[in-house]
């Protein structure tokens, strides 16, 4: 886990399914780039969301 990261919740759509994944990431761009490393161009990122909770 780097420096200032956060956690995001990616919403995604894959195969018909929609997932949302928790992400550590510092910014919500390495979140989007985390989710498509992992679920290549097939994945169509809805949206992402910081998690607010404290």
């Amino acid at each position: 886990m780097k420096c200032g990261a956060k956690c995001f919740f990616v919403e995604l759509e894959t195969n018909g399914e929609k997932l949302v994944l928790p992400i550590t990431a510092r910014t919500p761009v390495a979140a989007r780039k985390t989710v498509r490393l992992e679920y290549g161009q097939v994945a169509n990122i809805i949206s992402v969301r910081t998690d607010k909770r404290k």
